[in-house]
């Protein structure tokens, strides 16, 4: 089903957008969170348990709701990000990225040529509603496709700016947990280090005009991520909501929760 970027739209327009991550994989919560009212749900395929079917199944499920659907690939690379493209899902989220080199790739693989690499298939691929709508595909695929990239390493902090400034990128989101691992100050967010890091991000990424995308924390609410200049808040999981969920029914009723 090839249609409008509803999360690119809200952007462009100066909103700010919030989602959730379906990292159960399972598809019918998939088509529930989008049914809720959020403006993207993002499928987990680096951490959830779903492969290309799976993925598949959620993604069918999200385009009977209002959520765009993107996808977190399974790690960096022009095979994953073809696959998940050619389905159909309307944007691409790729981890730890890095640096520059593999961010201009990243996008170059979200591209036809000549702009990019990405491999030719719009007259059978779903995206393209199985070839129907290829030649409109073609020409209208690169301004709906949402394009991200995910700083998690101290490296990609170093080269934060040049990636921002890569055209054809529309966000860079911020991978708090990996990246306060490699800066060596896991598990707290409250490190100098740590710190320095998100605020070199912001300070690259904000004025590029790119959006930012960050995760609302403790100590650092949407709110708090909103007055800072992000745009793309991703408020929670489904794993998350459901675990707060059933410890707060045990706590009711007296049960002691798991250790």
């Amino acid at each position: 089903m090839f249609r409008q970027n509803a999360l690119k739209a809200t952007l462009a327009n100066g909103g700010v957008a919030h989602g959730v991550i379906n990292a159960t994989g399972a598809p019918l919560v998939a088509e529930m969170l989008g049914l809720a009212g959020y403006d993207f749900v993002l499928v987990d395929g680096e951490h959830g348990p779903s492969g290309h079917d799976g993925q598949l199944a959620q993604l069918l499920a999200l385009q009977t709701t209002g959520a765009t659907p993107l996808v977190r690939i399974a790690e960096w690379g022009h095979a994953h990000v073809k696959r998940v493209l050619d389905i159909g899902f309307e944007g691409v989220m790729i981890p730890a990225i890095p640096d520059a080199v593999a961010a201009r790739d990243a996008v170059a693989a979200c591209r036809y040529p000549p702009r990019g690499t990405r491999g030719a298939a719009a007259g059978i691929a779903r995206a393209a509603n199985y070839g129907m709508s290829a030649p409109r595909y073609l020409r209208e695929a690169e301004g709906e496709l949402f394009t991200c990239v995910m700083i998690e390493t101290a490296r990609a902090v170093e080269e934060v700016a040049e990636i921002a400034a890569i055209d054809g990128l529309d966000a860079i989101q911020i991978g708090p947990f990996d990246l306060a691992g490699d800066l060596g100050c896991a598990p707290s967010f409250d490190d100098p280090a740590f710190r320095a890091a998100i605020d070199r991000i912001e300070a690259a990424v904000i004025p590029s005009g790119k959006t930012l995308g960050g995760l609302a924390l403790p100590g650092r609410n949407r709110t708090d991520l909103i007055d800072r200049g992000y745009r793309m808040i991703t408020c929670g999981s489904d794993v998350g909501f459901l675990r707060a969920a059933m410890l707060d029914n045990l706590t009711q009723i007296g049960y002691p929760p798991p250790e």
